[in-house]
C-alpha cells in the first residue's frame, strides 16, 4: 500500500508559488488602481485548470523575452489571491473572507473552470452564510446564481428560499425586473406558496415593464398592437399559471379582460372548467401542492395529487379543486427511524384515523402503498374473537396502488376493495404490520407480500414478495376551506 504525503507536498508546491525563480508565467489582474501582477507557472496552471490549459495554449499566448504574459482585468487581486493559493495547494479556509469575496470567488472558480472549488464554494454559500444571504444580498446573489450555468444548488436555494412566503418578493419593485429565465424557474415551481390570482396580476405588471413601447397601465386604453405585443412578451410564462385555482369571480374580473393574450387553448379549458368543473384534456397544469402538508423519502411530492384524488374516488389526473388541497399529511411512523417489524408498525399507527402507508423495496424501484379511511386499532379483548368476522375491520373506501418508481405519474396502478366486502384486518394478534384484503398486501416484519385476491378489484402489478428498505405512514387530515366567494352560477349569471 503506497504511503500518501500530501501535507509536505502542499507545502512545498506554497514555497514554489511564493518564491520560485523559474517561472514563465506573469499574470496581470485587476484594472485601475487595483492591479497586481502575479508570477507562475504554466505547467501547474495547465494541469489544474481546464481554463489555463486552453488559454495559455500557442494559440492564445503573448510572449516577451520567452515569458508568457496575460491578462485578467475581471478578476480582483483578492480573488486571485485565492484563486492560486487553491491551485497551487489544494488549501482553502472561508471562514477568513468577507461575504462579497466569497460569492466573488464562486464567479471567479466557474469562470477558470475550477469544478472542485466550484461545488466548495457553493455548498459553503448555502450553509454558512445564509443570513447574509437572505436578509442583505438577496436579490444579489439570486441574480448571480442565474448567471452561472451550473450554479444548481445555489439557483434552487434561493427559489426556495421565495416559495416559503413568496408574496412580500412578487410584489416588489424588485419583481418587475426579474430576469426571464428567473421568473419562468419561479413559476413552474410547485411548491410555489401565493394565491394565484396575486401571481398573475404580478406577472401582468412585468410583463407590461418588459414590453417595448411603453404600454399604458390603464387597460381601457389599449389597443390590438398593445395586447399582441404583450402576449409575444408572457407567451411562455401564462401556460405556467395555474388558473384553476383562480375563484370564478378574480377570474371574471382580473383574468377574462386578458382573454386576447392567453392562447386559444388555454382559454377554452379555463372556461370549460368553470362551466363544467372538469378538464378533459388536461393542459392546464393542476393546483400546486406546496400547501400541502406532505413530507416523504419515498415518493415526490407530485405524486400526493394523484393519491388525493384516489382518496376522492377521482381519476389519478383529474384537476383537483380547492378543496383537494386542504389535506396534511402528518408522518406517524418512519421504518428507518423506528424500526421496521410488524411490533413499531402496530405501535405507531394503532388508530381510528385515515392512515396512508407507503412502502420502497430493496433491489427495486417499485412503490407501493395502501390507504384505510378507517385506520389500523385493536379491537378490545373483550370484543375481538379470532374466529370471528370482528377481526376484521369495516373499511369500504381502501384501497392499494402501486407506481413504477417515485416519479411515476403514467403507469401507476389502482384496486379499491370491493363494495361488497369490508377488509382491513386488526393487529390485534400482531401477526402482520399491516394486511390490506386476504393479504393483497400485507406486512410481515421486514417483508411485503404482493398479492392478488377477490376482495381488491384487480391486481395492482408486481406480485412478489420483497424486502422492505422504507416503509412511511400518514395520518390523513381533510381540512377543508371556505367555498369560492362566488358559486359557479353566480358567476355564469354576471357573464349572461
Amino acid at each position: 500500500m503506497a504511503s500518501i504525503f500530501h501535507s509536505g507536498l502542499s507545502k512545498d508546491l506554497s514555497s514554489i508559488l511564493n518564491d520560485a525563480d523559474d517561472f514563465n508565467v506573469i499574470i496581470q489582474v485587476g484594472v485601475k488602481n487595483n492591479i497586481k501582477e502575479y508570477r507562475a507557472h504554466s505547467v501547474i496552471l495547465r494541469a489544474r485548470s481546464a481554463y489555463f490549459k486552453s488559454a495559455l495554449s500557442t494559440d492564445w499566448i503573448t510572449k516577451k523575452n520567452g515569458m508568457i504574459l496575460y491578462n485578467k482585468p475581471n478578476i480582483t487581486p483578492t480573488i486571485f489571491d485565492i484563486l492560486l493559493k487553491y491551485i497551487y495547494t489544494g488549501e482553502l479556509d472561508l471562514k477568513e473572507y468577507q461575504d462579497e469575496d466569497i460569492l466573488e470567488l464562486l464567479v471567479a472558480s466557474d469562470e477558470l473552470l475550477l469544478e472542485e472549488l466550484f461545488d466548495h464554494v457553493q455548498d459553503y454559500l448555502i450553509k454558512n452564510r445564509t443570513t447574509w444571504i437572505q436578509k442583505k444580498n438577496f436579490d444579489l446573489v439570486l441574480n448571480t446564481a442565474f448567471k452561472l450555468m451550473n450554479c444548481r444548488k445555489l439557483q434552487d436555494f434561493c427559489l426556495k428560499f421565495i416559495c416559503i412566503d413568496p408574496q412580500p418578493f412578487i410584489t416588489s419593485e424588485n419583481f418587475l425586473s426579474l430576469d426571464k429565465d428567473i421568473l419562468y424557474n419561479l413559476l413552474e415551481r410547485e411548491d410555489l406558496q401565493i394565491d394565484e390570482i396575486v401571481l398573475w396580476e404580478c406577472l401582468i405588471k412585468w410583463g407590461i415593464k418588459q414590453t417595448p413601447g411603453n404600454i399604458n397601465n390603464d387597460i381601457v386604453k389599449w389597443n390590438n398592437k398593445n395586447y399582441e405585443a404583450l402576449k409575444k412578451t408572457l407567451g411562455k410564462f401564462i401556460p405556467l399559471i395555474r388558473f384553476v385555482e383562480i375563484s370564478p369571480s378574480q377570474y371574471y374580473d382580473k383574468v377574462r379582460p386578458y382573454k386576447a393574450i392567453i392562447p386559444n387553448h388555454i382559454f377554452k379549458e379555463v372556461e370549460e372548467f368553470h362551466f363544467k368543473g372538469t378538464l378533459q384534456k388536461a393542459i392546464i397544469l393542476p393546483p400546486r401542492v406546496g400547501k400541502i402538508k406532505f413530507e416523504s423519502t419515498i415518493i415526490k411530492k407530485k405524486l400526493i395529487s394523484i393519491i388525493i384524488n384516489w382518496i376522492n374516488k377521482r381519476d389519478a389526473k383529474a384537476i383537483p379543486d380547492k378543496n383537494d388541497l386542504s389535506y396534511n399529511f402528518n408522518l406517524i411512523y418512519q421504518g428507518s427511524k423506528d424500526e421496521i417489524n410488524n411490533q413499531s408498525f402496530i405501535n405507531n399507527c394503532n388508530m381510528k384515523e385515515p392512515i396512508l402507508v407507503l412502502i420502497k423495496c430493496k433491489n427495486s424501484r417499485k412503490i407501493f402503498g395502501g390507504y384505510t379511511p378507517a385506520g389500523f386499532y385493536r379491537i378490545s379483548k373483550k370484543r375481538f374473537n379470532r374466529n370471528e368476522n370482528n377481526q376484521i375491520i369495516s373499511s369500504s373506501d381502501s384501497f392499494i396502488f402501486s407506481f413504477e418508481n417515485n416519479n411515476d405519474t403514467r403507469n401507476m396502478r389502482l384496486s379499491h376493495v370491493k363494495s361488497h366486502i369490508y377488509n382491513i384486518y386488526n393487529n390485534n394478534y400482531g401477526d402482520f404490520g399491516f394486511n390490506f384484503g386476504e393479504r393483497s398486501l400485507y406486512m410481515q416484519d421486514n417483508n411485503l407480500y404482493v398479492n392478488y385476491d377477490f376482495r381488491y378489484g384487480r391486481k395492482i402489478k408486481f406480485v412478489n414478495t420483497y424486502i422492505i428498505e422504507e416503509i412511511e405512514a400518514f395520518k390523513v387530515v381533510e381540512n377543508r376551506i371556505d367555498n369560492y366567494d362566488m358559486t359557479k352560477e353566480m358567476f355564469y349569471g354576471i357573464q349572461n
